[in-house]
């Protein structure tokens, strides 16, 4: 882009001399710093600053004033800090050597941001490893224009014009790990599901402007707003959450017993297509020709089907009568017993929570992760950091 573009100057351009200093703005707001194109300023010239802009006067890379919105005749009154390190006027037509920063201070409502690489986190509520990525926009308004000069600007090239952009991509690492922060501390702190996430976009959003304050104050800014607009995940990510809860749909509807027996009936019948006939399904589904056929006859019988046993076990949630056998509610999904895990020695089914197996003893002592946290038995995944157990 020209230097001249956007700015109006009267004077001697050749001589690079001045009468006039103005600048009226760069194609809207994207611009937050812009130089202007001469150094050889006269004593008596007018400088024009408009509204949300600041006028800084530099010399020798040094901010000696700053002149805020209005219309401003150089003479020694309106210059006194400069007027000192520079030879005394002779006349209104004496040039002096020094630079011209117009600086930006109109709010900025759409700096857009978002997270190029995905948070890797377990759902704790369907344990499935998800790539998360946010993305919103945010407000932001420089408050200390020499604040901003020295800290900001002075680390970055002194280009005659600095766009929002630059501004941006200055700050993109931090804004995009304290948003990180915020959204893994909510979905594994709050055990709150991806899928549940959006109802939590305001809280996450306050959390993170609040966590970013200071962090821009030190260079100036104001954040005026802070917005996650969406947080997402791929599609094939979303498939293994769906699919998991088909299962949970299927499961409470037909109830315990039948499920099982269905999911037992749906690996023979998948292996009954293989070469090895029916007696390749009941192997494929580890059990002989006896248990097989047994199950069959089970099914229809009312008297042996657990679904259907005599003696009944009540919902403490919704008072349903359920079979004795059942782990969730027929009626509205409630689990009806304490789940359990199995011993990894012997096999035999204890209550989750347990210290040691009462069939051979084996110790259920919590394992370490890497990072130091305690992972109870039978977890995939550590509930801190995500790492799966090795």
């Amino acid at each position: 882009m020209n230097a001249f573009d956007g700015a109006n100057a009267v004077g001697d351009i050749k001589s690079g001399i001045f009468d006039v200093v103005k600048f009226d703005g760069l194609r809207g707001r994207d611009w937050i710093v812009y130089k202007y194109p001469a150094e050889g300023i006269v004593w008596g010239s007018q400088v024009v600053v408009q509204e949300g802009q600041v006028a800084l006067f530099v010399k020798g890379g040094e901010i000696y004033d700053v002149m805020e919105a209005g219309t401003y005749t150089l003479e020694t009154k309106n210059l006194p800090i400069l007027c000192k390190v520079v030879n005394a006027p002779f006349g209104k037509k004496t040039p002096f050597s020094a630079e011209i920063y117009f600086i930006n201070i109109a709010t900025k409502l759409d700096v857009y941001w978002g997270t190029s690489d995905p948070i890797s986190i377990v759902d704790p509520k369907y344990f499935v490893r998800l790539r998360i990525r946010a993305f919103g926009q945010m407000g932001l308004k420089l408050v200390d224009s020499k604040l901003f000069f020295k800290e900001l600007i002075g680390g970055m090239s002194r280009a005659d014009y600095v766009k929002y952009d630059k501004v941006r991509d200055f700050y993109r690492g931090l804004v995009v790990l304290k948003t990180k922060s915020v959204i893994a501390e909510t979905i594994i702190n709050e055990k709150i599901s991806a899928l549940e996430i959006s109802a939590r976009l305001e809280d996450i959003s306050d959390k993170s402007k609040e966590k970013l304050l200071s962090e821009f104050e030190k260079y100036g800014l104001r954040v005026v707003n802070f917005y996650v607009e969406s947080v997402n995940f791929p599609d094939e990510d979303f498939e293994k959450i769906n699919s998991i809860l088909e299962n949970k749909a299927e499961f409470e509807i037909m109830g315990d017993g039948r499920y099982v027996t269905k999911r037992s009936f749906d690996v023979y019948e998948s292996a009954a297509k293989n070469e090895s006939g029916v007696a390749g399904a009941l192997a494929a589904g580890g059990v002989g020709m006896g248990v097989g056929m047994g199950m069959v006859s089970n099914l229809n019988n009312p008297n042996m089907n657990p679904a259907y046993d005599s003696k009944s076990r009540i919902c403490p949630k919704c008072g349903a009568k359920n079979s004795m056998n059942s782990k969730f509610c027929n009626e509205c999904g409630e689990q009806m017993i304490e789940e359990g895990i199995s011993c990894p020695h012997c096999g035999n089914m204890v209550k989750k929570g347990a210290k040691f197996c009462d069939e051979c003893g084996f110790s259920f002592a919590k394992h370490k992760c890497k990072c130091g946290a305690d992972i109870e038995y039978g977890k995939k995944f550590c509930s801190e950091c995500g790492e799966p157990v090795e």
